[in-house]
């Protein structure tokens, strides 16, 4: 056994005993963990290297950057102006809001290609708008969650072409891109109708009932009230939707090598931009000036440190995971064991997810997508099927396994949700979404666009 499995499974139960047996809070297991860790790999001469590459990480700064917006929608009451459209639209059907996070958030997900940054930029109207209605708020972050890690199996997420390009080395003129995206949609389809299945028994085993009919606002009432709130989703949306659609044709032709700095630009001034226009539309109602928006933040302030604690050494940990080149060790030693296909379309899913705490799903294609392919394909399994099915079991399970779950907890931050109950839930979803990922892995489950 490689001795980087070894740290792993260290590193899980060093952050177990703190959490679970000692309880403390989950940030200071995550500092605990990324402290064994460099004291087992004996790399204390980096411990702050990989605490600087955390502190310069655009992701890291842009989930903070969301988490804060979703404060100041709050503080300034903008955003219940974008709640009470949806409201009118869907607050008749039991759990009508979760439905709209599900559709929501996988298509902005497929865009923005983060899962952890999709749940922030969605998770700021969608999470607001179940608790209105009804849900928990542990249900609320979770439904957004797996509704935001979603996104990355789904065209035109850039995980699939990285998968895509796996296939290709593999079978090189083989497939065409055009039926793999037919495939990823067959596929993304079951997953749609899980959540959605999922999402109806939550709503009633939460008994999350359907809006009063006199507590539901008129439609025409909340446009002509809200109109100028909601460009704000444009103002959050249409930037992810133009570099999607005019990275290649537009902005690379006259920025170069610089369009992909503009990529993660967009991750970091978008919220701002949202925040300042949601300040200047809200300033006749509420108090924006500078001194109430630093006493609206001391206010929530015990809420936000812990969460963007933990995920700030929760990626410190996987920065050193990286350093150790752990993936492609691990991917070794799994080839090796020769299991049969059964087994490894039930060992391989789990073994991302656990993975998934540690690099993100790109990474996690990029280092063992090739080996995944070819050791399935050795035990029997169609190699355009299992390419199909890199970005369901690593992008989309990306941040969802607790204890180092960063979509959860970014949730989970804009949700003001318990951990105790936010986690349970989490490992339902997660675990539902593991069982189906084994069904299509196996053949048991037709699949549009299969070849």
């Amino acid at each position: 056994m490689p001795i980087e499995l070894i740290y792993l499974g260290i590193l899980l139960i060093a952050i177990c005993i703190v959490f679970v047996v000692i309880k403390r809070p989950i940030y200071e297991a995550m500092l605990f963990g990324y402290l064994v860790m460099i004291a087992v790999t004996n790399e204390w001469g980096n411990i702050f290297t990989y605490l600087l590459k955390t502190s310069t990480n655009t992701l890291f700064y842009a989930i903070l950057a969301f988490i804060a917006v979703a404060q100041i929608f709050g503080g300034t009451k903008v955003i219940d102006a974008v709640i009470d459209v949806i409201l009118s639209i869907f607050g008749r059907f039991r759990g009508g809001a979760g439905y709209i996070s599900l559709i929501a958030s996988s298509f902005m997900g497929s865009l923005s290609g983060s899962g952890a940054g999709n749940v922030a930029a969605t998770g700021v109207f969608t999470i607001p708008a179940m608790k209105r209605t009804g849900f928990p708020a542990h249900l609320a972050a979770n439904v957004e969650m797996s509704a935001s890690t979603m996104g990355n199996m789904i065209p035109p997420a850039g995980s699939i072409a990285a998968a895509f390009g796996c296939l290709e080395l593999l079978y090189p003129g083989k497939y065409s891109m055009s039926d793999f995206w037919i495939l990823m949609w067959g596929i993304a389809i079951w997953f749609i109708i899980q959540r959605a299945i999922t999402l109806y028994f939550f709503s009633r085993y939460y008994k999350v009932e359907p809006m009063a009919k006199e507590d539901i606002p008129k439609l025409g009432d909340t446009l002509k009230r809200g109109w100028k709130a909601l460009l704000i989703p444009v103002i959050i949306f249409l930037p992810f939707f133009l570099d999607s659609k005019l990275k290649t044709t537009f902005f690379t032709a006259r920025l170069g090598s610089g369009a992909g700095n503009m990529s993660s630009c967009i991750l970091i001034f978008t919220p701002g931009l949202a925040a300042l226009y949601g300040m200047f539309i809200s300033r006749k109602h509420t108090d924006v000036r500078p001194k109430a928006i630093v006493d609206m933040f001391s206010e929530k302030i015990k809420s936000i440190v812990p969460v963007c604690a933990t995920i700030f050494f929760a990626y410190s940990i996987s920065n050193l995971f990286a350093s150790m080149g752990a993936g492609s060790v691990i991917g070794d030693y799994i080839a090796s064991l020769g299991m049969s296909k059964v087994v490894l379309a039930m060992f391989i899913p789990l073994f991302c997810a656990l993975l998934g705490m540690i690099l993100p799903g790109s990474s996690q294609t990029a280092i063992f997508g090739t080996a995944i392919i070819a050791i399935m394909v050795s035990a029997g399994a169609n190699p355009f099927l299992v390419a199909g099915m890199l970005p369901v079991i690593t992008g989309a399970m990306e941040g969802m396994t607790p204890p180092l779950a960063l979509c959860m907890y970014t949730a989970m931050g804009i949700a003001d949700s318990g951990l105790k109950e936010t986690t349970q839930n989490c490992l339902i979803w997660v675990a539902l979404h593991y069982i189906m990922a084994v069904a299509i892995i196996l053949g048991l489950l037709p699949i549009w666009g299969m070849i």
